[in-house]
């Protein structure tokens, strides 16, 4: 399957309510993913703790050398401060905001096959985006959608929990969530999404082209894009927590894709 970068397509919508701020990434995996598929041009500076010469760092400072990307030493507070004090590991880089994909990209990326994209309906944790991305990423989805609004975007603490994956799954931002799942079932997709009383997701067949709806952490799926659905899925639970994490869900629900669709 062809990688389309989310970041280095100059058609992609860049997102106007951050053009102007640098994206920090950070933590040693990030970084090194960030520097593998980025350039000076999308790449701004990378720090790098002063005092650290570990055969990683060194590593990392040499590709972005090679890369023509300024390098700075700088002291450990600096870096505790620009990353929140996250566990950035003596690296860092700035980088452009995150480009965001336009619908059409995502069917591009999704080229010689049938799609499967993840509509995220008011996410608001950046842990859960990004590690729903992470998922995506491992699955083979083509494409993750989300609104403008009241949501969460492309910021640093999703590409850090992404792990890289960020640099990978095309994310499009639509101002109108129910208008695009229109759009998309006008274009051939069948669109599924999570209830209660849903069928039992282990015999959900995911074949063909399909949209899996993941709902806010709190609310779930708003009315307005739940009767939009052409089917709805439960995951069957035992315990005494009868809920579960929606970066979990939509793990269960993509493995349960990928599976259906042959693996592949």
């Amino acid at each position: 399957m062809a990688k389309l970068n989310p970041r280095n397509d100059p058609h992609r919508d860049q997102p106007t309510d951050r053009a102007h701020q640098d994206e920090f990434v950070f933590g040693r995996h990030a970084v090194e993913e960030a520097l593998r598929e980025g350039s000076n041009k999308t790449i701004n500076k990378l720090f790098v703790q002063t005092g650290l010469n570990s055969d990683p760092v060194r590593a990392i400072v040499d590709k972005a050398k090679k890369q023509k990307v300024l390098v700075s030493q700088v002291p450990k507070a600096k870096l505790d401060l620009l990353s929140d004090g996250g566990n950035h590991q003596g690296v860092m880089v700035a980088m452009a905001p995150y480009a965001y994909a336009t619908l059409d990209d995502l069917f591009a990326h999704a080229a010689g096959h049938d799609p499967l994209f993840i509509i995220l309906d008011n996410l608001e944790d950046p842990q859960n985006l990004g590690s729903i991305m992470r998922t995506a990423d491992a699955v083979g989805v083509d494409g993750i959608i989300i609104p403008k609004h009241r949501a969460v975007g492309l910021t640093s603490t999703v590409a850090k929990v992404s792990t890289g994956a960020i640099e990978h799954v095309p994310v499009a931002r639509v101002t109108n969530l129910a208008q695009t799942i229109k759009t998309l079932k006008e274009r051939g997709l069948w669109i599924f999404g999570t209830a209660m009383d849903g069928q039992d997701f282990r015999q959900w067949n995911a074949t063909g082209k399909v949209a899996l709806v993941i709902g806010n952490e709190g609310k779930g799926i708003s009315p307005g894009v739940a009767k939009l659905m052409d089917a709805t899925l439960t995951i069957p639970m035992v315990g005494h927590v009868q809920s579960l994490n929606a970066s979990v869900a939509a793990g269960i629900l993509m493995y349960q894709a990928f599976t259906s669709r042959g693996g592949k």
